[in-house]
């Protein structure tokens, strides 16, 4: 099946050097060519997973979406990822893609088909042509950002993030978002920008705002910003870069905020707020990330300000793992022997770390403090 789909697909190579790209795509669903972008890191590397941002009103939003992506990545704010999007300007195509049954609010004929265009041919194409990560994120504006709803009404939604720019609501959209994202059992990231101008939608998007506020779900992960100064027209350059600041933030160093508001507030154990978080890294972007040594001091710090000794363990494990040629393993190793009163093994421990290289505020001037400190209380 897919060797006769990809028969129908009339692409020439694409130039990965060239960064982006324009092709037309022949579409069997549609039965017509669109003209297609995409955006390729510079360095990109087949060994490698890439998140897929797939762009609707690709002549307006592209290149904001592309420029987020490339200055985000390059300050390791956000993983590389590849950006695809589908031109719709040129004869209002956007109007006849999106179109919906002003009765049912479900897509027409034509909107079913554009639909599985997205997910049964232009998709697919990257997923088997390029190393693509789990997370998929939709971008629209308007009429293309209620399309992208369409897709949370599938068993399981193809995209797990989806940032909505100033929607045209379709008919009951409102309160069957929220319903379907409260039913949702995966991780969503579900951003929804407005402009506070008045419009013929506003009252029903604040009114699907406060519905979807009230779900009380750890996978979802919502975010609503509304932008006094914009209008139907600046929102989308005041959104994306916010929208891209919410979802990646997990991507990012733990910040002096989420310590004092997540990790301290938490009732769990230090150590498990840090795992959890990688391993939401690596389910979510398809790799494993290197622990941030930022990370790793403020779980440290977590556990002496919580007197979560227990943690210090395993984080003395995972800093052995990170940094082995580092002091930072066998001294945490090393504190938490001592906290737990095993001085014996909390001394030998410190002598390790003495021999390992210094690192951040570990030095081996504070090693030894702590090796003269339990010669002189127990005589080792």
């Amino acid at each position: 099946m897919k060797k006769c789909l990809f028969l129908l697909i009339g692409f020439t190579c694409l130039n990965i050097s060239g960064q982006v790209k324009k092709e037309i795509f022949e579409s069997f669903k549609l039965q017509e060519r669109r003209d297609v972008s995409y955006y390729f890191p510079e360095d990109y590397n087949e060994e490698k997973s890439y998140p897929l941002i797939v762009v609707l009103d690709a002549e307006h939003l592209f290149d904001l979406v592309v420029a987020n992506v490339k200055f985000q990545s390059r300050f390791d704010r956000m993983p590389e990822a590849i950006v695809v999007g589908v031109d719709q300007l040129q004869n209002d195509l956007r109007w006849e893609d999106c179109a919906y049954d002003e009765v049912s609010g479900l897509p027409t004929e034509k909107g079913k088909k554009f639909f599985e265009f997205l997910g049964t041919e232009l998709i697919p194409y990257l997923e088997t042509s390029y190393n693509i990560a789990p997370f998929k994120m939709f971008v629209g504006y308007d009429i293309t950002a209620n399309f992208g709803n369409y897709y949370l009404f599938k068993e399981r939604s193809f995209f797990n993030s989806f940032v909505s720019i100033s929607p045209v609501l379709a008919t009951e959209m409102e309160s069957r978002v929220p319903a379907r994202l409260s039913e949702l059992d995966q991780t969503i990231f579900y951003n929804l920008i407005v402009e506070k101008q008045p419009s013929d939608d506003r009252q029903r998007i604040l009114q699907m705002n406060l519905s979807i506020e009230s779900i009380d779900k750890e996978s979802l992960h919502y975010f609503f910003d509304e932008y006094e100064s914009a209008d139907h027209t600046s929102i989308a350059a005041y959104g994306i870069s916010k929208a891209f600041d919410n979802v990646f933030s997990i991507y990012r160093p733990i910040t002096p905020a989420e310590y004092k508001s997540d990790i301290l507030t938490s009732g769990e154990p230090v150590f498990n707020y840090l795992e959890n978080r990688y391993q939401m890294i690596e389910d979510l972007f398809g790799f494993e990330k290197s622990v941030e040594l930022n990370d790793i001091m403020a779980i440290y710090a977590a556990c002496l300000k919580k007197e979560d000794y227990e943690s210090l363990k395993p984080l003395a494990d995972l800093c052995k793992k990170e940094y082995p040629d580092t002091m930072m393993g066998f001294y945490f190793e090393g504190e938490y022997y001592e906290f737990i009163g095993e001085p014996k093994k909390a001394f030998k421990t410190f002598e390790k770390a003495f021999q390992l290289e210094e690192i951040d505020f570990l030095t081996k001037d504070l090693a030894l403090d702590k090796i003269d400190a339990l010669k002189a209380d127990f005589g080792y």
